[in-house]
């Protein structure tokens, strides 16, 4: 759980300082929202071969290999800021795009070996420490911000901090991790190199391609709530921005209750019955923030939408890791789908926004969550698979 805060305090706390960033390079905010998707780009690059890395080295190596080079492109990015040099901005921001995919990747594997050694939901608690992290480490850079700190130095300090923190939990994190290049189920001896061939082979996988659908809705709606919640709420009821500030953190403390409350849920009610009814509530959520005439109506649609969208995720993740042998490539290809969803959505977003509106735009998540409640069967343990529906 640690380690998912401290990647949602690296994640968040420079991100918050985004203007003085604009400002320090000399760029307009298109210029510095393009700039930015080189860090996507590098996130996905890295997503593409996770598995296969992971597989190959074990998540421990990788996520040694990941704090040192998120250590190296935060300094990059310190370094680019102070001397307003662009093209290093760029290769910092795609250094740590590639680190963040191969930090997120090993700690959500050891995080589904913790939930099944302990026997029940518990990898939503997980995610809801992430929410927290990120809070703080906006609070973090809105300290900075205030005090006058150039952003470089808030760089270096928090990196600095995170760094040494991570290195010192990497082992105790990922003991119940599996093993690289694990041996088959059966109890045949693995073949140097099985657990590339099955990282590859998880993208021929119907099921984890499905499973990467419902984390592909998921992450559509908890991400573009982060963009643009703000800014509908702003624009949409013409509030004021602290109002809109207010409404992303009611979305956010509905997520993280959620989270932290949905573990009886999952367990009580089953993976596909919540994941069903978490689509219901994001969906009905969604609808009455883009079509309500008021704010307070909105702001009841912002409550289920958060609600709806806090359990989705962790879900995904828990049922992409129920094989652990196969656990790090079905993840890997699974979160390629969020990869995608974060990489897509805000630009697309933007550009109907300027034709429909904000709110209005944000009502094309609907068709994700549709998409996701038709699939929702895929997340059933395997245990459990040959009993379900034929329907399902």
């Amino acid at each position: 759980m640690a380690q998912f805060a401290l990647f949602g305090v690296l994640g968040t706390s420079w991100m918050s300082r985004l203007p003085s960033i604009r400002s320090e390079l000399g760029l307009s905010a298109g210029q510095l929202g393009s700039l930015l998707v080189v860090g996507g780009a590098g996130s996905l690059l890295a997503v593409l071969v996770a598995g296969a890395v992971v597989a190959r080295f074990g998540s421990r190596r990788t996520l040694v290999a990941a704090t040192a080079g998120n250590a190296v492109g935060f300094g990059l990015l310190a370094l680019a800021t102070t001397t307003a040099n662009i093209p290093l901005f760029a290769v910092g921001a795609c250094l740590n795009g590639m680190c963040g995919a191969l930090t997120n990747i090993p700690i959500n594997i050891s995080a589904a070996g913790v939930e099944r050694a302990v026997g029940r939901a518990i990898l939503p608690h997980f995610h809801a420490a992430f929410s927290v992290g990120a809070a703080l480490g906006a609070l973090v850079g809105a300290a900075f911000a205030w005090s006058g700190a150039h952003v470089a130095v808030q760089l270096v300090v928090v990196v600095a901090v995170v760094t040494v923190v991570r290195a010192l939990l990497v082992v105790p994190s990922t003991r119940l991790a599996p093993p690289r290049d694990q041996a088959p189920a059966d109890g045949a001896p693995a073949r140097r190199g099985g657990g590339v061939r099955a990282a590859m082979a998880a993208w021929r996988e119907p099921r984890t391609l499905l499973v990467g659908l419902v984390l592909l809705a998921a992450s559509l709606s908890e991400g573009s709530a982060g963009t643009w919640l703000s800014l509908a709420v702003v624009d949409g009821f013409a509030a004021r921005e602290a109002v809109g500030a207010v409404a992303y953190g009611t979305f956010v403390a509905s997520m993280t209750v959620v989270r932290f409350a949905g573990t009886g849920l999952i367990d009580r009610y089953g993976r596909v019955t919540v994941l069903r009814v978490s689509g219901a509530s994001a969906l009905l959520g969604l609808l009455l923030f883009g079509l309500s005439p008021t704010l307070a109506l909105a702001w009841a649609g912002i409550v289920l939408w958060g609600c709806g969208a806090a359990l989705a995720n962790p879900i995904a993740i828990s049922a992409a890791s129920d094989e652990p042998t196969h656990a790090a490539p079905r993840v890997a290809v699974a979160t390629s789908f969020s990869t995608v969803a974060m990489l897509a959505a805000p630009p697309l977003l933007g550009l109907l926004a300027d034709q429909v509106g904000v709110r209005s735009a944000l009502l094309v998540i609907c068709g994700a969550v549709v998409l996701s409640l038709a699939v929702a069967g895929q997340v059933r343990p395997p245990q459990h698979r040959a009993a379900a529906p034929a329907d399902d």
